[in-house]
Protein backbone atom coordinates (compact mmCIF):
# COMPACT_ATOMS: atom_id res chain seq x y z
CA UNK A 1 0.00 0.00 0.00
CA UNK A 2 1.47 3.29 -1.00
CA UNK A 3 1.28 6.82 -0.01
CA UNK A 4 0.58 5.71 4.14
CA UNK A 5 -0.71 8.21 6.37
CA UNK A 6 -0.83 6.66 9.43
CA UNK A 7 -0.12 3.18 11.13
CA UNK A 8 -0.23 1.22 14.10
CA UNK A 9 1.63 -2.71 15.30
CA UNK A 10 0.39 -4.24 18.22
CA UNK A 11 1.03 -7.48 20.22
CA UNK A 12 -1.33 -9.05 22.53
CA UNK A 13 -1.78 -12.35 24.25
CA UNK A 14 -3.74 -15.35 22.75
CA UNK A 15 -6.72 -14.93 25.11
CA UNK A 16 -10.48 -14.96 24.37
CA UNK A 17 -10.58 -11.79 26.79
CA UNK A 18 -8.54 -10.10 24.64
CA UNK A 19 -10.81 -10.59 20.92
CA UNK A 20 -12.89 -7.07 22.62
CA UNK A 21 -9.61 -5.31 23.21
CA UNK A 22 -8.29 -6.11 18.99
CA UNK A 23 -11.81 -5.34 17.32
CA UNK A 24 -12.09 -2.27 19.40
CA UNK A 25 -8.34 -0.76 18.69
CA UNK A 26 -8.92 -1.46 14.99
CA UNK A 27 -11.88 0.23 14.96
CA UNK A 28 -10.99 3.02 17.36
CA UNK A 29 -7.88 3.37 14.40
CA UNK A 30 -10.20 3.19 11.56
CA UNK A 31 -12.52 6.13 12.70
CA UNK A 32 -10.10 8.55 12.58
CA UNK A 33 -11.21 7.97 8.17
CA UNK A 34 -15.15 9.36 9.82
CA UNK A 35 -16.64 5.33 8.71
CA UNK A 36 -20.18 4.58 8.42
CA UNK A 37 -21.93 2.69 11.37
CA UNK A 38 -21.58 -0.08 8.71
CA UNK A 39 -18.40 0.39 7.67
CA UNK A 40 -17.12 0.19 11.40
CA UNK A 41 -18.97 -2.83 12.06
CA UNK A 42 -17.82 -4.73 8.81
CA UNK A 43 -14.14 -4.02 10.01
CA UNK A 44 -14.79 -5.07 13.91
CA UNK A 45 -16.79 -8.11 12.58
CA UNK A 46 -13.43 -9.05 10.65
CA UNK A 47 -10.95 -8.74 13.04
CA UNK A 48 -13.13 -10.65 15.46
CA UNK A 49 -13.32 -13.40 13.03
CA UNK A 50 -8.94 -13.24 12.50
CA UNK A 51 -8.17 -13.18 16.10
CA UNK A 52 -10.74 -15.56 17.31
CA UNK A 53 -9.28 -17.81 14.52
CA UNK A 54 -5.58 -16.92 16.43
CA UNK A 55 -7.41 -17.43 19.69
CA UNK A 56 -8.77 -20.89 18.94
CA UNK A 57 -6.37 -22.65 16.30
CA UNK A 58 -3.14 -21.22 16.23
CA UNK A 59 -1.65 -22.05 19.49
CA UNK A 60 -3.85 -25.46 19.96
CA UNK A 61 -2.14 -27.82 22.05
CA UNK A 62 0.94 -25.70 23.09
CA UNK A 63 1.63 -24.72 26.91
CA UNK A 64 4.06 -21.88 26.88
CA UNK A 65 1.15 -18.71 27.25
CA UNK A 66 4.39 -16.77 26.80
CA UNK A 67 4.68 -17.93 23.05
CA UNK A 68 1.28 -17.35 22.54
CA UNK A 69 1.11 -14.13 20.82
CA UNK A 70 -1.50 -12.23 18.53
CA UNK A 71 0.24 -9.55 16.14
CA UNK A 72 -2.10 -7.02 14.71
CA UNK A 73 -1.18 -4.22 11.75
CA UNK A 74 -3.19 -1.84 10.62
CA UNK A 75 -2.43 1.24 8.66
CA UNK A 76 -4.51 3.75 6.26
CA UNK A 77 -3.27 5.84 2.64
CA UNK A 78 -4.53 8.90 1.27
CA UNK A 79 -7.19 7.25 -0.26
CA UNK A 80 -8.82 6.16 2.92
CA UNK A 81 -7.67 2.64 1.99
CA UNK A 82 -7.50 0.33 5.19
CA UNK A 83 -5.30 -2.55 5.48
CA UNK A 84 -5.21 -4.46 8.30
CA UNK A 85 -3.22 -8.14 9.06
CA UNK A 86 -3.65 -10.17 12.04
CA UNK A 87 -0.75 -12.91 12.62
CA UNK A 88 0.34 -15.63 14.66
CA UNK A 89 3.37 -18.00 14.99
CA UNK A 90 1.27 -20.86 15.30
CA UNK A 91 0.54 -24.18 14.05
CA UNK A 92 -0.24 -22.59 10.25
CA UNK A 93 -3.01 -24.14 8.16
CA UNK A 94 -2.05 -27.66 5.69
CA UNK A 95 -4.71 -26.51 3.15
CA UNK A 96 -5.22 -22.73 3.30
CA UNK A 97 -7.94 -23.07 -0.08
CA UNK A 98 -9.84 -25.89 1.74
CA UNK A 99 -9.86 -23.80 4.91
CA UNK A 100 -11.82 -21.15 3.39
CA UNK A 101 -14.56 -23.37 2.18
CA UNK A 102 -17.51 -22.67 3.85
CA UNK A 103 -18.47 -24.96 7.01
CA UNK A 104 -14.89 -26.35 6.72
CA UNK A 105 -13.72 -26.70 10.54
CA UNK A 106 -10.69 -28.77 11.93
CA UNK A 107 -12.90 -29.23 15.09
CA UNK A 108 -16.40 -30.50 14.09
CA UNK A 109 -16.68 -31.92 17.83
CA UNK A 110 -16.75 -28.17 18.84
CA UNK A 111 -19.43 -25.57 18.52
CA UNK A 112 -17.77 -23.45 15.61
CA UNK A 113 -19.74 -23.15 12.60
CA UNK A 114 -15.92 -22.85 10.18
CA UNK A 115 -17.33 -19.62 8.77
CA UNK A 116 -14.51 -17.65 9.77
CA UNK A 117 -12.53 -16.40 6.33
CA UNK A 118 -16.11 -16.69 4.95
CA UNK A 119 -17.16 -13.88 7.26
CA UNK A 120 -13.99 -11.81 6.65
CA UNK A 121 -14.38 -12.32 3.14
CA UNK A 122 -17.95 -10.82 2.73
CA UNK A 123 -17.36 -7.78 5.36
CA UNK A 124 -13.56 -6.62 3.73
CA UNK A 125 -13.06 -5.42 0.21
CA UNK A 126 -10.27 -8.19 -0.18
CA UNK A 127 -8.67 -11.04 2.20
CA UNK A 128 -5.44 -12.40 1.92
CA UNK A 129 -4.50 -15.97 3.92
CA UNK A 130 -0.73 -17.22 4.13
CA UNK A 131 0.27 -19.93 6.17
CA UNK A 132 2.71 -22.10 6.77
CA UNK A 133 2.79 -25.93 9.20
CA UNK A 134 4.38 -25.07 12.58
CA UNK A 135 5.45 -21.59 11.74
CA UNK A 136 2.08 -19.65 12.03
CA UNK A 137 -0.88 -17.76 9.68
CA UNK A 138 -1.03 -14.42 8.09
CA UNK A 139 -4.29 -12.71 7.35
CA UNK A 140 -4.20 -9.46 5.57
CA UNK A 141 -7.89 -7.92 4.91
CA UNK A 142 -8.33 -4.50 2.79
CA UNK A 143 -11.04 -1.75 2.94
CA UNK A 144 -11.98 1.41 1.38
CA UNK A 145 -13.68 3.57 3.66
CA UNK A 146 -16.47 5.84 1.96
CA UNK A 147 -17.22 8.64 4.04
CA UNK A 148 -19.50 11.05 3.70
CA UNK A 149 -16.66 13.87 2.47
CA UNK A 150 -15.79 11.31 -0.46
CA UNK A 151 -19.59 10.78 -1.86
CA UNK A 152 -20.17 13.41 -4.81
Amino acid sequence: MKDIVNSFKAEIPALSINEGYARMLCAVFVSQLDPTVEELADIKTAVSEAVTNCIVHAYKGQKDRSKKIIYIQAQYNNKQEVKITIKDKGCGIENISRAMQPLYTTDPQSERTGMGFCIMESFMDKLKVTSKVGAGTKIVMYKKIKNQENVQ
